[in-house]
C-alpha cells in the first residue's frame, strides 16, 4: 500500500496547480506518495500542462464543474494511500509537510482528521485553518467581529476561531480547512465519503464531526507549515455561483447537526440571520464589480 496520497481538484487554475505541484516536487514526501488531480472542465489548459509537465499525476476529468465534494469522492475511492490529503490547488509547500504529519498520525492511532498551520500568503496564520462547531452564538461572535473583540473571554462567542489556542501547540479542534486535511484510511472507511449535498463549503466541517462523532479525534498540529492562498484553486471562479454555494452549505450544516438541539424561535432566528447575510454578501459583489471591471 502507498503511505500517501495526495488529492487536488482543480478548476482553471493552471498557473497556481503549477506551483502547488513544483513545491511538492521540491519538497517531496519521503514516504512512498501518489498526486491525484480531479480536473472540473478547466478550459485554461490546465490537462495539456499536467500532461505535458507531469506525466507522473493521476489526472482525471469530468465534463462539468462538480464542485469541491464529488471530485474528491472520486479521488478518495482511486486512492490507494494508507493516509489521505486533501489539499487545495492554491496551496504552496515550503517544507517537508507531509513525513512528521505522517508519523505524528502513526503515533497517536486516535487521530482520525489532522491540519498543518497553515499560512497566508503574507506569512500570518489562516485562522479559519482550525476551527469550533459554527453553532448559533459562534457564528454571530465570527461575523461581528467588534462583538466578540468587546467579550474576547466568552469561549463561546470567540468559538468559531478558537482564539484562545497558542498558534504553534498541537491541540485538539472540532473542525479543520479541507484546504490540507490529512484523513487516516481507517478513518475514512468508518466515516464514509464527505456528503455530496455540500456542493462546496462546509464538507469538512461536516466531515470532521462525523469522524468525532464515531470517536476520532481532529487535530491541530502546527508541526510543520503550509501555504494557502485562499480563494485561488477555482473556487473563486465564479463569485456568484461561490457565494451561493457558501451560504448554501451553511444553511444544510446547520439543519443537519444543529436544528434539532435549538428551539424553533432560535432556529427561526438563525435562519434569519443566514437569508441577512446572503443578501449583505450580494451588495459587497455588486458594489465590487464595477472596480474589478475599472481595474481589469
Amino acid at each position: 500500500m502507498t503511505d500517501l496520497s495526495i488529492c487536488i481538484i482543480t478548476l482553471n487554475s493552471r498557473d497556481k496547480l503549477r506551483a502547488c505541484l513544483e513545491s511538492i516536487e521540491q519538497y517531496p514526501p519521503k514516504d512512498s506518495f501518489e498526486i491525484l488531480v480531479t480536473d472540473n472542465a478547466s478550459n485554461d489548459g490546465t490537462v495539456e500542462m499536467l500532461q505535458k509537465d507531469f506525466p507522473y499525476v493521476k489526472v482525471f476529468r469530468n465534463e462539468r464543474n462538480e464542485g469541491f465534494t464529488r471530485p474528491n469522492n472520486q479521488m478518495l475511492h482511486r486512492a490507494k494511500g494508507e493516509f489521505l490529503l486533501l489539499l487545495n490547488a492554491d496551496t504552496e509547500v515550503i517544507e517537508d509537510c507531509f513525513g512528521p504529519q505522517i508519523q505524528f498520525l502513526r503515533d497517536n492511532p486516535c487521530v482520525g482528521v489532522s491540519i498543518p498551520k497553515v499560512l497566508n500568503q503574507d506569512g500570518t496564520f489562516q485562522k479559519q485553518s482550525r476551527r469550533g462547531e459554527a453553532r448559533p452564538k459562534e457564528v454571530i461572535g465570527y461575523f461581528l467581529k467588534r462583538l466578540a473583540r468587546r467579550y474576547k473571554n466568552d469561549r463561546e462567542l470567540n468559538g468559531y476561531l478558537m482564539s484562545w489556542l497558542p498558534q504553534d501547540e498541537i491541540a485538539e479542534v472540532y473542525a479543520v480547512s479541507g484546504s490540507c486535511m490529512f484523513i487516516r484510511r481507517k478513518t475514512w472507511e468508518q466515516v464514509g465519503d464527505l456528503d455530496e449535498r455540500f456542493f462546496a463549503y462546509q464538507e469538512d466541517s461536516d466531515y470532521c464531526m462525523r469522524a468525532r462523532k464515531l470517536g476520532w479525534k481532529v487535530m491541530y498540529v502546527p508541526i510543520t507549515r503550509i501555504i494557502h492562498h485562499g480563494g485561488q484553486g477555482g473556487s473563486q471562479a465564479r463569485r456568484w455561483n461561490s457565494n451561493w454555494h457558501w451560504h448554501r452549505s451553511y444553511f444544510l450544516y446547520y439543519k443537519k447537526h444543529f436544528k434539532d438541539e435549538y428551539s424553533w424561535l432560535i432556529n427561526c432566528g438563525m435562519y434569519f440571520l443566514m437569508v441577512l447575510k446572503f443578501l449583505y454578501s450580494i451588495l459587497e459583489l455588486l458594489i465590487a464589480q464595477p472596480k474589478r471591471q475599472k481595474s481589469g
